[in-house]
């Protein structure tokens, strides 16, 4: 009886009940045009579903540990993502969707090494007056997010082979099986053969193994809360795509460019890593924050641009990824500033404020080119 009345309890949580309530919003609203009202709503579902995917990632990322739980948030969400791209691709005109992928992607970057890494630090630093991480481990990982970003969006702009800021057949073959290769590499090194350069450490110097330190969840609630998750994320990228025409109506209505939608988006898909990398980083686990944000750059371009370059051989139009001058610089500044942050391996709230200063240059700049 017991048992029967807790499992009636956590059916009714609101972690179960929401993202399911915002699939079943997302199923109906699908492919309509939405009163004022409607949009309304799904912006709550929209919220609550963020909130969600927070709660079931930490569940999940207690039950197997770190680094592991770092890699579910973002891998769910980059796959969601992918999807999300290729299927606006398919729907979309060539004209329109040429620098989708490009837009997306970049954008993704600078929101995670510069926005959701310069707001953990800020958070970290002044919490315990100073950010402690390990500069091995996201040393490591920044190295691998500004090379996967060269190869993909900084190549294609100084190319020969074909014209514009376009890669030819052969081209995009190889950044796509170099980037795959270079994430799953990656992904070896941080979960098995160095994971320890990639666990929490505290002010202290403590190393945190979760694993150790901390009793997991149940097999059978960590499994419930990753079928839960990727609910909730679907929910999330579902109701954020209902609500961008209504985002692009404003857009349109303030003279802003088409570019600052796909921003609006990518910060909306986003906001489940940077809330859990920040609670992270509110319990002294800094490392974590940089293991999310780093590696979901890293999934974004390591996993959309292979999937891009297969979704390619029967797409129509140009596929335009190379980086315009304005935004290559954004993303050499962001490398430079993210090595000075990362190599001593403490950071003070300075280097917070000025990936932040960065994230907003990149949305002012999308805002006003």
């Amino acid at each position: 009886m017991a048992g029967a009345t807790t499992k009636r309890a956590y059916l009714t949580n609101w972690t179960v009940v929401i993202p399911v309530v915002a699939v079943i919003a997302l199923g109906v609203t699908w492919g309509r045009d939405l009163a004022g009202w409607v949009v309304g709503l799904l912006a709550v579902c929209l919220a609550g579903a963020v909130l969600a995917a927070v709660h079931h990632a930490e569940v999940v990322a207690a039950r197997v540990g770190e680094p592991f739980g770092s890699l579910v948030l973002a891998v769910a969400v980059t796959f969601i993502e992918v999807a999300l791209i290729v299927t606006l691709m398919i729907s979309g005109t060539p004209e329109k969707t040429a620098t989708l992928a490009r837009d997306t992607v970049f954008s993704a970057v600078m929101i995670t090494c510069n926005g959701i890494v310069g707001l953990c630090l800020l958070v970290g630093a002044l919490r315990r007056r100073i950010a402690v991480f390990n500069p091995e481990g996201s040393g490591g990982a920044l190295a691998t997010v500004a090379t996967l970003a060269t190869l993909s969006l900084v190549f294609p702009t100084f190319t020969t082979s074909e014209p514009g800021p376009e890669f030819s057949g052969a081209q995009l073959t190889f950044a796509a099986v170099a980037s795959l290769a270079l994430y799953g590499l990656f992904v070896a090194v941080q979960t098995v053969r160095h994971r320890d350069y990639f666990l929490p450490i505290t002010t202290s110097g403590t190393v945190i193994d979760t694993e150790e330190h901390a009793d997991p969840p149940s097999n059978r609630a960590a499994q419930l809360s990753l079928l839960l998750l990727l609910v909730a994320l679907v929910a999330v990228v579902g109701n954020a795509k209902s609500v961008s025409p209504t985002i692009e109506k404003g857009v349109a209505a303030a003279g802003f460019p088409p570019t600052v939608v796909g921003v609006i988006i990518a910060l909306l898909v986003l906001l489940p890593e940077t809330l859990a990398a920040t609670r992270a980083a509110l319990r002294d686990r800094v490392q974590t924050s940089l293991n999310l944000a780093y590696g979901s750059a890293m999934a974004s371009i390591g996993l959309t641009i292979p999937a891009i370059a297969v979704a390619s051989i029967w797409l129509d139009g140009p596929l335009i990824l190379g980086l315009p001058a304005t935004q290559l610089v954004l993303l050499a500044l962001t490398v430079v500033v993210g090595i000075l942050t990362v190599v001593p391996g403490r950071a003070t709230a300075l280097q917070g404020g000025v990936h932040l200063a960065l994230m907003a240059a990149f949305v002012f700049l999308a805002v006003r080119p």
